[in-house]
């Protein structure tokens, strides 16, 4: 009896040239539409992520979003009149330290901010360099024209330098913009987005507009999420490697059948939220309430905007 039930030798067996019905001679390389799909699971791993940082014990995750998102956008506001890059850098500083005392990862926070928008602000920033666009001090010239050249009404000058004002400009920028992206992603990390919502309603955000946001974050995700399911199944069910017409066909296909079932769960959303009595307004768990810490925090903070603010018009 026990010989029966033992496995058969040929399950067991290992083949000596490998399995060779989904690959032959290669391995299979990661087609366009996985690469987009294990990008779309990466974001939603990232936002689980970060509302697991909005529930952690911290300085600005036990602030008042009230009074969190006043002092912030304060900042940021700050932020967009310095004109002086040490006191910006500064700033930044005051950022990172809010960061760490949120018990955030100083090496994500940072990766996350300056991956992507400063990076964009620097190619933006890149042509203010040269003297062509920006006259001024040369600090090094790349070619010498030999006299003025001109070009219909406007002069290219001499030569083509970078200089010390375009410099000086695109180095402002971009630490300028990295600040502000830092403090947008800071108050995004340490709340809620329901809570978040709801303190926009409570600065008279429109109402129609915390609409639009609180539906696209939350089923831009679930949308997401099927397509990733769509992209399994087909996976699952196919044996070797796919054309390029295939997989055009395939995409033109997940697009419209995730344009109907969008449509459809929104109608459906909607009705289901008018029958439970939404009128518009955001709901929580939480009831905003200020403590003496909230109000330290927010006192600092515009005292530190002010200071920023009088020290860039001392220093010009």
């Amino acid at each position: 009896m026990a010989d029966d039930l033992s496995t058969p030798a040929w399950m067991t067996e290992k083949s000596a040239g490998g399995c060779q019905c989904l690959s032959i001679g290669h391995t299979r390389r990661e087609s366009a539409i996985q690469k987009t799909i294990m990008g779309m699971s990466q974001t939603i791993r990232g936002s689980v992520f970060s509302e697991q940082i909005a529930g952690r014990p911290g300085l600005l995750q036990e602030t008042d979003p009230r009074v969190k998102t006043v002092g912030l956008l304060g900042l940021l506001i700050v932020v967009s009149f310095l004109r002086n890059w040490y006191i910006i850098l500064g700033l930044y500083g005051l950022t990172l330290a809010m960061a760490a005392g949120s018990r955030i990862s100083l090496r994500f926070f940072i990766k996350r901010v300056w991956l992507f928008i400063p990076l964009f602000a620097g190619i933006i920033a890149v042509p203010s360099l040269f003297s062509i666009f920006r006259p001024g001090d040369p600090l090094w010239t790349i070619w010498d024209f030999g006299g003025e050249v001109t070009l219909g009404p406007w002069s290219l000058g001499s030569g083509l330098a970078i200089t010390h004002q375009g410099l000086k400009g695109a180095v402002i920028l971009i630490i300028r913009v990295a600040t502000s992206v830092s403090l947008a992603v800071l108050l995004a990390l340490t709340t809620h987005w329901a809570d978040l919502l709801k303190a926009l309603r409570v600065f008279r955000v429109p109402r129609i507009f915390v609409l639009i946001l609180s539906m696209t974050y939350r089923y831009i995700f679930l949308i997401l999420g099927l397509a990733t399911d769509m992209f399994t199944a087909r996976t699952s069910r196919l044996v070797g490697s796919s054309s390029p017409r295939e997989d055009r066909r395939f995409i033109a296909s997940s697009m419209a059948t995730l344009l109907s079932k969008s449509h459809a769960l929104s109608e459906d959303v909607y009705a289901a939220m008018i029958s439970r009595g939404y009128a518009g307004e955001p709901l929580t768990l939480h009831r905003f309430r200020t403590n003496t810490g909230d109000w330290l925090w927010l006192a600092a903070t515009i005292l530190f905007g002010a200071a920023a603010l009088g020290s860039d018009l001392f220093i010009g």
